[in-house]
């Protein structure tokens, strides 16, 4: 009996149970890039043991897929060290390419001053190896003062528009954002806040048909929300829930893409069991649908994932 029991399992376990996509390590924070005919997927990695009760994180994670389905796990392409003037802590990242050249924007705690700061990484791959692109901080905490938290220099984000400019936004209680100049490595111009109802982190830009959205988590714990424009600077009208709490997890952290004509949400729960939770988290994928009004259903968070 059990070993049909056993067989069953499998048999379902492949058939129907896509999400978590990734089941040998737990990955956070995902961020995702269409790079002609794949997706990139970019991941922390939390390594947190079970009696750890913060997150542990050192690393991030590449995958690929053509399919959304299969994925491929490549070398290890960055690691907290790979920054000489940072101290660790492998948080909430984002790839995007430009010129043929590969920017990634990422969390971690700075060496000297004090707080989360964003640095870059660059290469002439999206699988990698990425190097420190300044040799120093891009974004310190003591460059924004609106709070007194020395966490709130997180979860960057970065958009191409039409037009080509290049924007980073970023924040933890504030949302904040900046021009990028050409080279996606420097300023251009002063660092604006953007009022958005309860944001609490987890910024994502995407534009659909027309519209810009701003989607990012609130309260706590964590549930996504959106926002959307017809610009990417604002004014944002904000639009309401987009995703609900993600189960066994505080957090929820999102990517949202169009691929081969459909489009996609990503986010992580904490559903690999017995081990796992808000430190012990795992990425998932479903399907994302648009009114025709534009804005966008709220998603379904489902075990099957994507399916062919």
């Amino acid at each position: 009996m059990r070993k049909i029991t056993v067989i069953l399992l499998l048999f379902f376990g492949m058939a129907f149970g896509q999400n978590p996509i990734i089941k040998d390590k737990y990955t956070a924070d995902a961020a995702a890039l269409v790079y002609k005919d794949s997706v990139y997927l970019y991941a922390g990695h939390d390594v947190a043991p079970n009696d750890f009760n913060f997150y542990k994180m050192n690393e991030w994670l590449v995958y690929s897929s053509a399919d959304m389905i299969k994925w491929q796990e490549h070398k290890v392409p960055l690691k907290t060290n790979d920054f000489k003037w940072a101290s660790g802590d492998a948080w909430a990242s984002q790839v995007i390419e430009r010129d043929g050249k590969f920017y990634w924007y990422v969390t971690v705690s700075h060496a000297t001053i004090p707080g989360k700061a964003i640095g870059i990484g660059i290469s002439d791959s999206p699988t990698g190896p990425f190097k420190d692109a300044l040799g120093k901080a891009f974004i310190t905490n003591d460059m924004t003062t609106q709070t007194k938290i020395n966490w709130d220099d997180i979860d960057p984000t970065v958009f191409i528009d039409n037009d080509g400019q290049a924007y980073l936004y970023w924040g933890n209680t504030i949302c904040h954002y900046v021009k990028l100049k050409r080279n996606m490595v420097e300023t251009d111009g002063q660092i604006v806040t953007v009022d958005l109802p309860n944001y609490t982190e987890a910024p994502w830009i995407h534009q659909h048909g027309d519209w810009y959205y701003l989607s990012y988590a609130c309260q706590f714990p964590e549930k996504i929300a959106y926002a959307m424009s017809r610009s990417v600077t604002g004014p944002w009208q904000f639009k309401g829930i987009l995703n609900e709490l993600a189960g066994n997890c505080n957090t929820n952290h999102q990517a949202i893409i169009d691929f081969k004509g459909k489009s996609y949400f990503i986010y992580h729960n904490g559903s690999i069991q017995p081990d796992g939770g808000s430190f012990r988290r795992s990425v998932c994928i479903d399907s994302l649908y648009y009114n025709e009004d534009g804005t966008m259903k709220r998603v379904v968070m489902t075990s099957e994932g994507i399916q062919k």
